[in-house]
């Protein structure tokens, strides 16, 4: 694809209201950045050491994919409903209450994307050593953040063509590795096909217990929701971004999975965390760890570029309900919330030098569930307490697509309560937010979306 050819599908000029939009393409390739990142790569190792079967094991990442198309359908709902930027925030303070609201934009805000920020840059620094041998990590991992921070402060339209460009290459590297696999390997003995074996795997704890890290791995399905307001025609391009970006995802997950599969043995990747490193050594020969090692690294630079473009949103939003927050509400003349840029910017970094992301990591992975399962709740609560509201879009497969969401995620919910120290720090992390919403509500008499909620 030619540059000025890239740059007109990305763009699509000015908003009316002097802001600007993106197209539906973008929305695509955000959505689809978010979405992939180490998580495929290293799950498959676990999974194997309980679930030695090729077709269990490909079900296992289908019901994965079948899950968050669930989640898609339910919050496209609210989307098309709602069109304003910031995902969670906006939608469970028009759902439930702005004080909920407050507190799933400031985890957002604060830790919830600058966290797996800081991870994937360092996982770009450890698998950078494939391209620059003599690089430290930290230092890879702080260069790829600020660079493509300061492509985002450049304004949307720059942002868009660099997203578009790398997701694209991104999902061109990966099919060319798909494509060797299945070429160059010597298939292994393993069949795809269903056996009379494979019902007790998947009935099995192991397969649900996976199901909650193959659900990790598809995270980032709902990031065109955080950027509502930069869509052109939101109500109808929004769903289809995040339906078609599960959807490309939901293929290439299952595909490299069949390729790990196909060729490598099963034990040399059981208990593995470098699965691809170990499926490259045997597609690629000797070269095969530095050949992924490179794919992979160049894949999470559009991961880190599409977190870095959505995370600051929530931050704007907030700023734009709430006075003490107002300068992250600023834009640049290039449209981009650069005050809330760089605030994210600031958080990442201090994770990476303080080496806190992973723990952050882990202490808000139940604040995160919990606002996801609330959200898909409020779809069920409006169509109850507000069936004549306006839905441009209506949730596919109402009510059983949001029940099946709400019954893993609160299986995941569950599963996390089994490491009681995590869970209780993440409700301090939401009790925290509470508390500041209340401190702002004093101040001034009007939270986030309140003037709407008060209008239904």
């Amino acid at each position: 694809m030619a540059a000025s050819e890239t740059g007109s599908a990305a763009w699509s000029g000015p908003r009316p209201g002097g802001g600007s939009t993106i197209s539906v393409v973008v929305a695509i390739s955000i959505v689809v950045a978010d979405m992939v990142g180490v998580g495929v790569f290293t799950s498959l190792g676990f999974q194997v050491k309980d679930i030695p079967s090729g077709f269990s094991i490909l079900l296992l990442w289908t019901v994965g994919g079948i899950v968050a198309l669930c989640g898609v359908f339910a919050y496209s709902e609210l989307g098309a409903m709602f069109p304003r930027s910031s995902g969670e925030y906006n939608f469970l303070g028009r759902a439930f209450h702005p004080a909920f609201g407050f507190v799933a934009g400031w985890v957002s805000a604060t830790v919830g994307f600058a966290a797996p920020v800081a991870l994937a840059a360092m996982a770009f620094g450890e698998y950078g050593k494939s391209v620059f041998p003599d690089a430290p990590p930290l230092a890879l991992a702080v260069g790829v953040v600020w660079l493509v921070s300061l492509v985002q402060l450049t304004g949307v339209r720059h942002s868009s063509t660099f997203q578009l460009i790398a997701t694209i290459l991104k999902v061109l590297l990966i099919v060319a590795f798909l494509v060797a696999g299945f070429l160059m390997a010597t298939p292994q003995p393993l069949s795809f096909a269903p056996s009379a074996s494979d019902f007790s795997h998947i009935v099995s704890a192991p397969f649900a217990i996976s199901l909650v890290f193959v659900m990790y791995s598809f995270s980032g399905w709902n990031a065109a929701t955080y950027i509502i307001g930069e869509v052109h025609d939101p109500e109808r391009n929004v769903p289809r971004a995040m339906l078609a970006g599960t959807l490309i995802v939901l293929v290439l997950y299952v595909a490299l999975n069949a390729v790990f599969l196909h060729s490598a043995p099963i034990d040399k990747l059981a208990g593995q965390l470098d699965v691809a490193r170990v499926s490259g050594s045997y597609i690629f020969g000797e070269f095969g760890g530095r050949i992924v090692g490179a794919m992979i690294c160049f894949g999470l630079i559009s991961s880190i570029s599409a977190m870095m473009w959505i995370g600051p949103r929530v931050m704007m939003t907030m700023g734009e309900d709430i006075p003490v927050l107002r300068a992250f509400a600023r834009r640049s003349t290039g449209g981009a919330p650069a005050w809330a840029i760089l605030f994210q910017l600031t958080v990442a970094n201090l994770m990476l030098f303080t080496r806190s992301f992973e723990a952050v990591l882990e202490f808000i992975q139940f604040a995160l569930l919990f606002c996801s399962f609330f959200t898909v709740l409020g779809v069920i609560k409006l169509r109850i307490t507000h069936p004549d509201l306006p839905r441009p879009y209506r949730a596919w497969g109402y009510p059983v697509t949001p029940l099946v969401f709400l019954l893993v995620t609160g299986f995941m919910m569950y599963y996390l309560l089994t490491e009681p120290l995590r869970v209780f720090l993440g409700v301090l992390i939401m009790l925290s937010g509470l508390l500041i919403y209340a401190v702002f509500r004093k101040r001034a008499d009007q939270g986030p979306v309140a003037a709407s909620a008060g209008s239904e």
